[in-house]
């Protein structure tokens, strides 16, 4: 608890619970800031925060109301500052940051767990934040006051080091403007979240802005074979890539349906792993991950030996091992990329795939019809069906998925618990279902509501039937 004007310049000495920029979310006792967002302007939610509780107003603007309104000149400047002295920020923490369109999760989550057995390390991300305990999150990287409330929770753990997703909305909203980070690694870029950013170039442009939030000592770990990447200039960058212009050289790769072996090759030194993780894209994600924990000062064999024993990544190409007679494979691949990486790589070694997804209501619709054609041309029987709907009418959005093919080799069920019983009730001996969009989620966006739903839960509960 702090009190108002020890949180922003006021005469007001008012106890603050805590920090609110979302009205729904407000209680007895909350600070609320009337942020503007790019697509709502929390200034008109002022009176709901009032009627749900809130002590006080921070905004850019005067506003009539029975409690205290503090104007500021800046206030989304302002809420970074306000949420520092709230939540007793600590800046000498070591902070990895990893963007890119697809691999975040997995090279982020890799490094916490292969750097845990070096130093402590949480991590904050898609998969939630976790600091021994674990804690579900909305966001891939959450909004500036619960960032700063986790970062909170992380030093009364005594955890100086955290690996961070950070997303391209995240850089354009400037939720991380303040942090210091000490790695930025690159994956790679694609196309992607273009309802928010408008073009390719834009959405790059706000990947790139992680550069500029790199120590003067720290390290830009960028993928050499990403077209999207070679426009980096920066002298604290490391490459890493099949190209044998790269300072971390990917080599001897041997895919196989279990494990995946490669070598990477630094300086007059070559490392040999192999990992439980299949596919040529997870080769990527280790490498980037090696790198890092190799760069913090970790022995290389002990790193090599902890990547050996991680065999998955929660809801990252996640085998779900309720029967012999077929693979179930749960995967959060939304993008076009994601999707061909995980189903180029499980074609190699089954005869038929079967795939459900959809695609995001209110998010890029152009992606779509790529995304549709793209699978019906690679898979024996797709299922389109729901994917976080929103306010869109789900057969629009298969229909958007059809419309750049005449294949026939699918089928199309609303309602996502019926198309994984259909799907399940229709499988093949050595065959491989792929349950992609959601991965462990355990929400489904529908309307402005977020209801529980779990693919992992249907699955079980059909076997358990």
């Amino acid at each position: 608890m702090k009190k108002l004007n020890e949180l922003v310049k006021c005469k007001y000495d008012i106890p603050i619970l805590d920090i609110k920029t979302d009205s729904r979310e407000v209680k007895k006792g909350d600070l609320f800031v009337a942020i503007h967002g790019f697509n709502v302007d929390h200034i008109n939610y002022i009176n709901d925060a009032v009627k749900n509780g809130a002590k006080a107003v921070v905004a850019d603007v005067k506003y009539e109301c029975n409690i205290p309104v503090i104007v500021v000149k800046d206030v989304n400047k302002e809420l970074i500052e306000i949420c520092k002295k709230m939540y007793d920020y600590n800046d000498k923490n070591t902070l990895i940051g990893i963007t890119g369109t697809d691999g975040k999760t997995t090279t982020a989550s890799l490094i916490q767990k292969v750097l845990s057995k070096y130093k402590k390390i949480a991590y904050i991300g898609t998969n939630g934040v976790d600091i021994g305990y674990k804690i579900k999150t909305d966001n891939t990287t959450p909004t500036t006051e619960k960032l700063y409330k986790y970062f909170n929770l992380i030093n009364k753990e005594e955890i100086n080091n955290i690996v961070m997703e950070v997303s391209s909305e995240a850089l354009l909203h400037k939720r991380v403007e303040s942090l210091k980070y000490k790695y930025a690694v690159f994956t790679n870029i694609h196309e992607d979240h273009l309802n928010i950013h408008k073009t390719i170039d834009n959405y790059i442009e706000s990947k790139m802005r992680l550069i500029n939030l790199v120590i003067k000592n720290g390290y830009i770990i960028v993928n050499n074979d990403d077209i999207n990447l070679k426009k980096i200039k920066d002298n604290r960058i490391l490459t890493y890539g099949k190209d044998k212009n790269s300072d971390f050289i990917i080599d001897d790769i041997k895919l196989e349906k279990n494990n995946t072996e490669f070598s990477i090759k630094y300086r007059n030194k070559k490392f040999y792993i192999v990992s439980s993780l299949i596919g040529i894209y997870n080769i990527y994600n280790l490498t980037a991950a090696f790198i890092v924990c190799y760069l913090e000062g970790m022995n290389e064999k002990s790193i090599i030996e902890e990547i050996e024993k991680i065999s998955l990544i929660e809801g990252r190409g996640e085998k779900l091992n309720f029967t012999s007679e077929y693979d179930i494979v749960l995967d959060y691949a939304h993008t076009l990329n994601g999707i061909k990486n995980v189903v180029e790589t499980y074609k190699n070694y089954y005869k038929k795939v079967f795939v459900i997804t959809g695609a995001a209501g209110e998010r890029e619709k152009e992606k779509r019809k790529y995304i549709g054609k793209y699978l019906l041309d690679n898979t024996y029987l797709t299922i389109f069906t729901m994917d976080d709907p929103r306010n869109e009418n789900v057969d629009d959005i298969i229909d958007d998925m059809l419309k750049l093919t005449k294949n026939n080799n699918y089928v199309r069920i609303n309602d996502r618990k019926k198309a994984i019983k259909y799907a399940l009730d229709n499988m093949k001996k050595n065959s491989v279902l792929l349950i992609l969009g959601k991965g462990k989620d355990e929400y489904m966006a529908v309307g402005n509501q977020k209801k529980y739903y779990s693919d992992y839960e249907e699955v079980k509960k059909y076997f358990e039937k």
